[in-house]
């Protein structure tokens, strides 16, 4: 079983950038999913950006261009740059992983068996 923890939100400008980071505590090689989702006052939880074991990535297209997702598997740690900010990006961010055999990353939350406890971005005008 994996633990999440997610550190790196913050208040940023319009414009600006932050890096966040997801350390898994216990991370297995069968979590061969991981993924970043979002979820804002009031909306549904949307995924951001996942990435399959192999390196393949998927984003979604509000972010295609602004972030990138990177994973270090010596140090067990999933990273977001995010880079020309936007206040729609306002939001809580959390990482997850997932069980089992995938042939694609996925931004579907329901096949996520992990969730960590999320860290909070917001981007002010």
């Amino acid at each position: 079983q994996a633990r999440l923890q997610e550190s790196g939100g913050g208040s940023v400008q319009y414009g600006g950038s932050l890096r966040l980071s997801c350390e898994a505590s216990t991370y297995t090689p069968g979590q061969k999913v991981l993924g970043w989702f979002r979820q804002a006052p009031g909306k549904e939880r949307e995924g951001v950006a996942s990435i399959l074991n192999d390196g393949r990535t998927t984003y979604a297209d509000s972010v295609k261009g602004r972030f990138t997702l990177t994973k270090d598997n010596a140090l067990n740690t999933l990273y977001l740059q995010m880079n020309n900010l936007k206040p729609e990006d306002t939001a809580m961010y959390y990482c997850a992983a997932a069980d089992g055999t995938y042939a694609y990353p996925s931004l579907r939350s329901h096949i996520y068996d992990y969730w960590g406890q999320g860290t909070q971005v917001t981007v002010s005008s």
